[in-house]
């Protein structure tokens, strides 16, 4: 009788690579030419990473830099939630949120997708916010990774606890 191997799908973001890049990104924001005399800077305040700046493309900018820093340390784009610009005074804001955890609609999508193009005989579970995937077979589950890996899904997965 064949025991049943299974893995957990998360989405979960280094913190300290997140405040790393954030260091990086305000290093870069105080030092470049192109922003002095703007006021451009980019702070995290509790959950939120505020980008301040005198105008719209200066704050996108700065949110620019931020992004390329969160990439080179290996963070996906897919787990900043980052906000549109608007006018708070004389500046303008972008306020941006690290996404953690599986959302329980994309949740259901990802066991919609394992259900109806992955291989048979695979269980997709929803446990809070995170997936767990159980077979029989341990190469229906290396199938089950390789086609999430493969769709274009809005959450930055990760897989854990493959046994």
């Amino acid at each position: 009788m064949a025991s049943e191997s299974s893995f957990d799908v998360v989405s979960k973001v280094d913190k300290q690579e997140v405040s790393n890049a954030l260091n990086q990104a305000a290093k870069e924001i105080s030092q470049r030419y192109d922003f002095r005399g703007v006021g451009a800077s980019i702070d995290f305040s509790g959950e939120k990473i505020l980008v301040k700046a005198n105008s719209e493309e200066r704050a996108k900018a700065a949110l620019d830099v931020f992004e390329s820093k969160l990439v080179k340390r290996g963070i996906s784009l897919k787990s900043l939630d980052a906000g549109e610009p608007y006018a708070s005074g004389k500046e303008y804001r972008i306020e941006s949120s690290i996404k953690e955890g599986i959302a329980q609609d994309q949740a259901k999508k990802i066991t919609k997708l394992i259900r109806d193009e992955g291989p048979k005989g695979v269980k997709a579970t929803i446990q809070g916010d995170e997936l767990r995937v159980s077979s029989k077979s341990r190469d229906d589950l290396q199938d089950v990774i390789t086609l999430l890996k493969g769709s274009d899904l809005d959450v930055d997965l990760q897989f854990v606890n493959y046994r």
